[in-house]
């Protein structure tokens, strides 16, 4: 297929994704995810007003990935606390999954915090920009066995199985990839070993927390980083639930945001009656 060719029909279909969006009247907003940009979503905007994460020049809030990799950073540290007893990564070993947009955002915090960082993905453009930042790279297969601090899966989701867990020689699990584990028996599995899991939705939030700043539509990155910030104070929240509650983090997770959930459900009931 020529590359006019692709392009038209990616356009095509980034369209026809925003009109299916336009039919759910709000019921679904929509925003950018992995081999997606703002500029993509300008195309979904011409079909729907669902959209947020649009470029900063249509008053949008941009790329997402800067402020999911605050918020994975922020993670990491209070899952460092709550494994090492200190958030500081000086000197931590990070082994990151995936160096696409959200890896290397993240990479810049722990490399300014003085972090060493061991990097793979599948393709050698990141790697070339791992190099730049003098990453150790390795093979994608063998990312799961070298030694580290932190193992941060920054790819794609299910990393964490029944063939991948036993390989892992680390302290910590947190990374930005949605749905890390492959089956629930997969985080029973991490506690059980002693690996303590920074559920993914709680620390790869940032990003999400960022684009829903839109929603009124005035961005406001100060309000975004402010609130992304508070990544740290969650996890740390959910890593204390587990323990008091002796559970894994991830059901400590989820419990927590059920529980949020409910809280809300209540509110508006006795908003209703009243």
């Amino acid at each position: 297929m020529v590359p006019e060719t692709a392009r038209a029909l990616g356009l095509a279909l980034l369209r026809a994704f925003g009109r299916f969006v336009d039919t759910l009247g709000g019921r679904y907003i929509t925003t950018e995810d992995v081999g997606m940009t703002p500029a993509d979503l300008e195309f979904v905007a011409e079909e729907t007003e669902h959209v947020v994460g649009l470029p900063l020049s249509m008053g949008g809030s941009g790329d997402t990935s800067e402020m999911t990799g605050l918020g994975v950073y922020l993670g990491m540290k209070a899952a460092g606390k709550a494994a090492w007893g200190g958030e500081s990564l000086e000197g931590k070993v990070v082994a990151l999954q995936g160096f696409g947009n959200v890896g290397f955002n993240t990479a810049g915090h722990l490399l300014a915090e003085g972090a060493k960082l061991i990097v793979t993905d599948t393709y050698e453009g990141a790697l070339e920009r791992a190099r730049e930042m003098r990453a150790t790279v390795v093979e994608p297969d063998a990312i799961y066995d070298v030694e580290c601090d932190i193992f941060a899966p920054c790819a794609l989701g299910g990393t964490l199985n029944a063939d991948t867990i036993p390989r892992l020689r680390c302290s910590v699990v947190a990374g930005g990839a949605n749905n890390q584990l492959a089956t629930d028996a997969d985080g029973d599995e991490l506690d059980r070993r002693g690996i303590l899991f920074a559920p993914d939705f709680v620390i790869n939030a940032g990003g999400i927390i960022n684009a829903a700043n839109e929603l009124d539509g005035v961005y406001r990155p100060e309000r975004a980083r402010e609130v992304t910030e508070r990544i740290f104070e969650t996890t740390s929240r959910v890593i204390a639930t587990s323990r008091e509650e002796g559970v894994p983090t991830y059901v400590a997770a989820n419990r927590l945001a059920e529980r949020r959930i409910e809280s809300v459900r209540n509110l508006r009931g006795i908003y209703r009656r009243g």
